[in-house]
């Protein structure tokens, strides 16, 4: 394994982290942001690993991957915003 694919590797135990992570901020702080942006690096994390078992690929996939992992963030940071303009 060359030194890309292990940072690879690392990277989608980081994206896995921030999941679990999100998971607490969704249950414990009851954030419904907390669930979107799990769902946002558990996309992202199975981007990764398609391309590592997968690196031919499936161009279609990725492309519908990324798209759902963006829109489920950007409405994430759409909740913080208005979130923070209530209590400000």
């Amino acid at each position: 394994m060359d030194l890309a694919n292990s940072i690879q590797i690392i990277a989608i135990l980081i994206e896995c982290a921030v999941v679990v992570i999100a998971v607490l901020i969704a249950t414990r702080n009851n954030r419904p942001y907390g669930w979107l942006i799990a769902t946002t690096f558990a996309l992202f994390a199975l981007f990764d690993g398609i391309r590592i078992f997968f690196p031919n690929g499936f161009p279609r996939l990725y492309s519908l991957i990324l798209f759902v992992a963006c829109s489920s963030m950007l409405y994430a940071m759409w909740l913080m915003y208005t979130e923070t303009r209530k209590s400000g």
